[in-house]
């Protein structure tokens, strides 16, 4: 459970409550005791969480640490346990078909893997280049100092600058885990981020990537060979992404990164297990808003393989996409005036796991044996079918591991935006024995004009995927989840002082 300091002396009931009122008001818009728990403090009997993926899992740890052993928690999961932290079997090992690495500086997926007794899965040298559809301009080498002599060389202080602007970005956002470590939280993406990095994150997600960079100095060529190369593989997407989560994606190409043994979908399997959550494998098609008297209640109906079921809850965290594009088969009952419909939709994203050999004569090497690189980014070419190709390594590796050489028969991951033809793998490999793709709906489509959906939906009800509009990352989905716990915990129990508070650096200096 993570520390939680203790906070100034309670203030008399009166002034709670007065307090309280007005903070719901602010909060809701609605009644004035809209979204919180009964006057005698009793806590939920019954949460629902739809959605089993990192953020659902941990959205489930959390609560359960919030609100004790006896609220009953139930997860709702129409596919496998872990959403986009899948794996694909080829010849009888694992390989990682959604999210594979994660960054040594994400404390919460640290913790989990701590706390679950899972373990690092042993990393293996690799090698980059980048491809322009006719040649590598740009090739990673075994000196490092050489490498960032050519860097220098190519595009002069560029590297240095934007290594400096990631890391500014990401010491702010590290402040998440001290404000969630005393138990704050936020009623919106905005305040969440406005607590973090001020006006500045917000005008991140507001300005597109391309204009940020060019603003610092960095060169229009670093960023065409460089920058692009690097959004494409993360995200598939171009330098008109948001800066924000332009800044979320380069921090996740950098070298200290990490990965659990056995596959990162462990994470969410043993996070239902440590929060003694009910797994209800079943598609959850509506949430009615219930009203008796001054008490609001969630109808969940849900299909199982084997029959419909309603049950009722206290709260519920909606842990899945709710854009049409992703058809998450959730209808609203019951809620005047109706909710609002999510803006925008989510990015296609194929991911190919192919098992075969690796058509080295097209990247410029007639001989598979002198081909040096495990992983190729392209730029935004526009005869480039792909976004990257890279040698993939199983989920298990022992200590004898070692690649296949490009001259073997080799496990490869494409990503591209859409899904392969004959040709463009006959292009890719000279000859493959299997291809497994899976077609991800991985991220937001991402605009600078696209304004953040709510956290808050309702009284009692949260939407954690909101997040993914300002980045979409493992980490930033245990930050939500850990945010809606908190937020759901401190609205039900009428702890308004511990949300949207302003100036909170200064706040947990004091309290120290």
């Amino acid at each position: 459970m993570e520390p939680r300091s203790p906070r100034a002396a309670v203030p008399p009931l009166w002034i709670r409550f007065g307090f309280g009122l007005l903070a719901a008001v602010l909060l809701d818009g609605t009644r004035a005791d809209s979204g919180f728990g009964p006057l005698d403090g009793a806590p939920p009997s019954r949460i629902a969480i739809v959605g089993a993926g990192i953020g659902g899992t941990a959205t489930a740890h959390f609560l359960r640490q919030h609100f004790g052993p006896e609220v009953r928690i139930d997860v709702f999961e129409r596919r496998a346990v872990g959403g986009q932290l899948a794996t694909v079997t080829v010849n009888h090992q694992d390989y990682e078909s959604g999210g594979s690495i994660i960054h040594s500086l994400n404390l919460h997926m640290q913790d989990f893997v701590k706390q679950l007794g899972l373990k690092y899965r042993k990393s293996v040298a690799a090698k980059t280049a980048v491809f322009n559809g006719k040649e590598f301009i740009l090739e990673e080498t075994d000196w490092y100092l050489l490498d960032l002599f050519r860097l220098w060389w190519r595009y002069g202080i560029s590297f240095i600058r934007l290594q400096m602007w990631v890391e500014e970005i990401m010491e702010k956002f590290m402040r998440i885990y001290k404000y969630q470590a005393h138990g704050y939280a936020f009623s919106s993406v905005e305040e969440l981020l406005q607590s973090l990095g001020g006006s500045g994150f917000l005008n991140m997600t507001r300005r597109s990537l391309s204009e940020s960079l060019l603003e610092l100095g960095v060169s229009q060529r670093f960023i065409d060979e460089v920058i692009v190369p690097i959004m494409r593989v993360n995200y598939g997407q171009n330098i008109s992404i948001p800066a924000f989560v332009g800044a979320v994606s380069l921090a996740g190409a950098q070298s200290n990164l990490w990965a659990v043994e056995g596959g990162n979908k462990l994470v969410c399997s043993g996070l239902l297990k440590l929060a003694k959550a009910n797994l209800i494998r079943a598609q959850v098609n509506t949430i009615s808003l219930q009203t008796t008297g001054e008490s609001q209640q969630y109808e969940l109906s849900y299909s199982t393989q084997t029959e419909n079921v309603s049950e009722t809850y206290d709260i519920v965290v909606i842990a899945t996409p709710l854009q049409q594009s992703v058809d998450a088969g959730i209808s609203f009952r019951g809620f005047e005036p109706r909710l609002p419909e999510m803006p925008g939709f989510y990015h296609q994203t194929v991911a190919s796991i192919v098992h075969g050999y690796l058509n080295c004569s097209y990247f410029g090497f007639s001989d598979p044996k002198l081909f040096p690189f495990t992983s190729v980014l392209t730029t935004d070419a526009p005869e480039l079918f792909f976004n990257s190709v890279a040698s993939a390594c199983p989920v298990n590796i022992t200590a004898g591991f070692r690649r296949k050489q490009p001259q073997e028969a080799g496990v490869y991951k494409v990503f591209s935006p859409k899904p392969l033809e004959k040709n463009q793998l006959k292009t890719l490999f000279k000859s493959y024995y299997s291809v497994q793709e899976t077609d991800w709906q991985a991220y937001p489509h991402y605009s600078s004009t696209q304004d953040l959906p709510a956290v808050v939906l309702h009284h009692s009800l949260y939407y954690l995927n909101g997040i993914e509009w300002a980045g979409s990352a493992m980490e930033m989905s245990s930050v939500a989840a850990k945010n809606i716990a908190l937020l759901a915990y401190h609205r039900w129990t009428r702890q308004l002082e511990m949300i949207d508070q302003k100036d909170l650096m200064i706040k947990i200096k004091t309290e120290l």
